[in-house]
């Protein structure tokens, strides 16, 4: 089987808007989706041949991806204080819908990177546990333990806000 860069085309035209969102719900930061996306891109393409012949190149693609960020916040950690970046959002009518949509991405965004990851690949990405446990290369009971613990955070911190006041 001879692939061309026309192979990666194709796959790059079919998946980039895909690996785009799930990179925004990943990470929280559109530019910085871009970003991961580009150099993901490029990773891939220089191992195309690898790639190319996996059973799913989408997921494989998919785990670069996270691979990459997890490794990008391990770079940056010491720099830059951990979810301190702010997505753009339009104002709009939408109001309570926007303001939801805030509420969750600010949520995901004091997560750890790890249980992000595994609840972006769960809900996002409709991932079961066993094939979030294989993207990651961890254990399902590890996934089930990160699902549990990123779930209860934001529950706990929105509880808190909607107390009423005394």
């Amino acid at each position: 089987m001879r692939l061309t860069a026309d192979d990666f085309a194709a796959y790059v035209a079919a998946h980039q808007t895909a690996l785009l969102r799930f990179a925004v719900v990943l990470c929280g930061d559109r530019h910085l989706a871009e970003e991961l996306v580009s150099d993901v891109l490029v990773k891939a393409f220089e191992r195309w041949t690898d790639v190319a012949t996996a059973d799913h190149r989408h997921a494989y693609v998919r785990r670069m991806l996270v691979n990459h960020y997890i490794s990008w916040q391990r770079k940056w950690a010491r720099q830059r204080p951990y979810g301190d970046e702010i997505v753009d959002c339009a104002v709009s009518d939408r109001a309570h819908e926007l303001a939801e949509r805030d509420a969750l991405l600010a949520g995901l965004r004091r997560l750890p990177r790890q249980q992000r990851a595994v609840i972006v690949l769960h809900f996002y990405e409709g991932l079961s546990t066993d094939e979030t446990a294989e993207t990651l290369g961890c254990r399902p009971g590890t996934v089930r333990s990160h699902l549990s613990r990123g779930l209860a955070a934001p529950r706990i911190d929105y509880t808190q806000r909607e107390a009423p006041d005394a």
